[in-house]
């Protein structure tokens, strides 16, 4: 598990043994609001040389206040994309290896929203990520969870170009009670009050990662967008193969 807290980390470390005590779980720190811990991150996993089947990118942050990350990239775009393109970047190697070693299915997910709908007009504001007049929000999350699936069928395409056997998909998780709305206080108790009659719990919420990340039915299906468990259409933008290249260099450049 790589987390940002490592006493939060240890506490779920905890809970997991007690329910699965033969289950074998490492915590390791990981920032992705840094490059720097990224990048520290991936070294230290790659030098333990364990083979990586299967890359989660779960992390994210929704609607903050507008601020910049520790590399000076506004904080959603930067946490919710440039953070995972960076590891996935990072762990590639081991994850091609591991899977032409094994013979077994490598499995990238990212783990996207609906809320990528929302994104701004353009899609991607390549040229004012960091333009603090414009910023909005929502626009912003929407922004970074449109990039989610675009980094994640950019993937795809690669790795059928390379006939790599690793699939790579994006999902929306469905609406969950956590702390995500913890920068809109009024909004977030309504969420943990009258949310709870509609909205997802943790364990429910994990289905659909769980399904793509696992589930024999999802094998040689990649570059697709999930959601409840089933293959879901995402926004004709979320469908641009212009667009995702484009992300991919953008990426590419930022994270040099």
């Amino acid at each position: 598990m790589a987390v940002r807290n490592l006493s939060s980390g240890a506490t779920v470390k905890d809970s997991i043994l007690k329910e699965i005590p033969s289950a074998e779980v490492d915590v390791m720190e990981l920032d992705l609001t840094s490059m720097a811990s990224v990048r520290k991150f991936a070294s230290e996993f790659n030098s333990l040389n364990l083979p990586l089947n299967i890359l989660i990118n779960n992390a994210g942050v929704m609607a903050t206040p507008f601020s910049l990350s520790q590399d000076g990239i506004e904080l959603q775009f930067a946490t919710n994309h440039v953070g995972h393109f960076l590891l996935t970047y990072l762990l590639l190697d081991n994850m091609k290896n591991a899977s032409r070693t094994s013979r077994i299915e490598g499995r990238i997910v990212n783990v996207s929203s609906e809320g990528h709908r929302f994104a701004y007009s353009e899609g991607i504001r390549f040229d004012k990520i960091n333009d603090q007049s414009g910023y909005n929000g929502i626009g912003a999350y929407g922004q970074s969870k449109l990039a989610n699936i675009l980094h994640a069928n950019e993937l795809a395409k690669c790795f059928k170009e390379e006939k790599v056997e690793i699939i790579a998909n994006s999902l929306h998780p469905g609406s969950i009670i956590t702390n995500l709305l913890r920068y809109h206080s009024f909004i977030d108790v309504i969420a943990r009050t009258l949310g709870k009659l509609v909205l997802k719990n943790v364990q429910q919420g994990a289905a659909t990662t769980c399904y793509v990340a696992l589930h024999p039915q999802v094998k040689e299906v990649s570059g697709r967008y999930f959601c409840d468990s089933n293959l879901a259409e995402p926004s004709s933008k979320a469908k641009d193969v212009d667009l995702a290249k484009k992300l991919w260099d953008f990426s590419v450049d930022l994270v040099s």
